[in-house]
């Protein structure tokens, strides 16, 4: 069954605790938490000691992804913070093997994303260090972007290439019901929403109509 992962990046920042436990009552999957640096991408979001405040709140997953310039700084900070997967994005990481080495020594699972720009070919050979492929359907930094039809067969062709390696498929961007339906018929095992979930209050009818 397809895994929703509620981004809270669309969340009400002022009531997180809340919202965190809202996500987990209305049937979540994971928690997606975006973390921007304002550098690698245009936005400034979330620091680990966000990520340590609100881990108590829920045993879900926390589904870590790093829009920044030096993921390699950042990833102890998250570990320790209670990421249980942490993303890093193959444009930044000149040593790709070495960093998802690193996550992994700290005991978290290990994904990498890639900009609708960045052809699926970097993975090819770090295939085997992976749990997670998160394919971004919008240029990343900001929430409320439409969803980009061009990355379906990108998204086609990682499910081809991870055959039946035990590696996760995510998709993030412009997710609703329409375009969260293309992505998983396209090989998308999870979905990460914001507004889709976020929208109108009822998380736990917004989650069933993305499943």
């Amino acid at each position: 069954m397809v895994k929703i992962a509620p981004s809270i990046l669309s969340a009400d920042f002022a009531d997180l605790k809340n919202e965190i436990i809202k996500l987990d009552e209305a049937g979540a999957d994971l928690i997606h938490i975006d973390v921007m640096d304002g550098n690698f991408v245009p936005n400034l979001t979330i620091g680990p000691a966000v990520v340590k405040a609100i881990r108590p709140y829920t045993k879900l997953l926390f589904d870590v992804h790093l829009m920044v310039k030096n993921p390699d700084d950042m990833i102890p900070w998250f570990a320790n913070a209670g990421a249980d997967i942490i993303t890093v994005h193959a444009e930044v990481c000149p040593h790709l093997d070495k960093t998802l080495a690193a996550i992994h020594k700290l005991g978290k699972k290990a994904g990498v994303s890639l900009n609708p720009s960045t052809p699926e070919s970097v993975l090819e050979y770090v295939l085997d260090n992976l749990d997670l492929i998160l394919v971004m359907t919008v240029n990343p930094g900001f929430g409320g972007q439409e969803f980009m039809e061009n990355q379906l067969s990108k998204i086609a062709k990682i499910r081809e290439m991870i055959g039946s390696k035990p590696i996760l498929l995510e998709v993030d961007g412009g997710i609703n019901a329409l375009s969260g339906a293309e992505a998983i018929a396209a090989g998308a095992d999870i979905l990460v929403a914001g507004t889709a979930v976020f929208s109108g209050g009822d998380y736990r009818s917004n989650i069933e109509a993305l499943r």
